[in-house]
């Protein structure tokens, strides 16, 4: 929400001086807003597990942790190029809230991350170790007759 507030307020603006703050902001919170919408519906009309050969928990990781570096980016650029107009101080203003709440969301991507991959580890070698006691097992067959005999 607070992409798409930014987003808003970033279109409201009618006349630039130099452009390209305004333009990598909304590049930014465009960008934000679709990528996330796109995951956000994944995983609530619960697609995600559909398709598991994605990592989903990185792939969210990933958006997050990407969405917070460039509306940093894009914010501080904006804020330094703005002409102090409403929507231009607005649009810093969600901008930098946007970025919070991506970094808090990336801070619990990771931890989410970590505890799968940990999950992940001890399922493969529990596997592993199954598999060697199995395979140790000796299975008596009656129709398989020694040949020492």
């Amino acid at each position: 929400l607070l992409a798409l507030t930014a987003f808003i307020c970033i279109e409201t603006i009618m006349e630039c001086s130099p452009c390209e703050g305004l333009y990598f902001f909304e590049f930014v919170s465009c960008s934000a807003l679709v990528v996330t919408g796109a995951l956000l519906l994944l995983f609530s009309l619960n697609l995600h597990t559909r398709i598991p050969q994605i990592n989903w928990n990185l792939t969210d990781l990933v958006n997050t942790g990407l969405s917070t570096f460039f509306f940093s980016i894009a914010s501080v650029v904006l804020a330094a190029l703005n002409h102090k107009t409403g929507a231009e101080i607005a649009a810093v203003v969600f901008g930098f809230l946007a970025m919070a709440v991506y970094a808090v969301n990336t801070f619990v991507a990771v931890t989410k991350w970590q505890l799968s991959s940990r999950q992940q580890s001890s399922r493969q070698s529990s596997d592993y170790i199954r598999a060697r006691t199995e395979s140790r097992e000796v299975v008596h067959r009656p129709e398989i007759q020694r040949l020492d005999a």
